[in-house]
C-alpha cells in the first residue's frame, strides 16, 4: 500500500504560479512512472503531466510551457510548478504513481483555484 500527501494547492490570481507537491510513503525508483491529473467541476478527470522513471516527461497540450513536472528521490517527493495560471486552471489535482506490476497508486487530490 502507498499512501501520499499533497500540498501546495490553494488560491491565486490569473497569471500567477502554484508549485505542487506530493510525498510517497515509499522510495519514487519503485514506480515506473508518475503522473498529474486533474478534474474540474462537472468535467471527467484529464491528465496534465507524467515523468517516466527514466526521466522523460510530457504534458497535455494546455499546459505544455507552463508547467514543469520534476521529482526529488531523496524526498520521495513528485512535483509541479505551474506558471500563468489561467481560470482555466481551476481543478482539484491528483497525484497518481504505476508501479512496475501496473498498479496505480492515487493520491487525495488537492483544489486549486485561479480567480481574481
Amino acid at each position: 500500500q502507498v499512501h501520499f500527501v499533497e500540498s501546495g494547492g490553494g488560491l491565486v490570481q490569473p497569471g500567477g504560479s502554484l508549485r505542487l507537491s506530493c510525498v510517497a510513503s515509499r522510495a519514487l525508483d519503485t514506480f515506473s512512472s508518475m503522473r498529474w491529473f486533474r478534474q474540474a467541476p462537472g468535467k471527467e478527470r484529464e491528465f496534465v503531466a507524467v515523468i517516466f522513471a527514466e526521466g522523460n516527461t510530457n504534458y497535455a497540450d494546455s499546459v505544455r510551457d507552463r508547467f514543469s513536472i520534476s521529482r526529488e528521490n531523496a524526498r520521495h517527493t513528485l512535483f509541479l510548478q505551474m506558471n500563468n495560471l489561467k481560470p482555466e486552471d481551476t481543478a482539484v489535482y491528483y497525484c497518481l504513481a504505476t508501479d512496475y506490476s501496473d498498479v496505480d497508486h492515487w493520491g487525495q487530490g488537492i483544489q486549486v483555484t485561479v480567480s481574481s
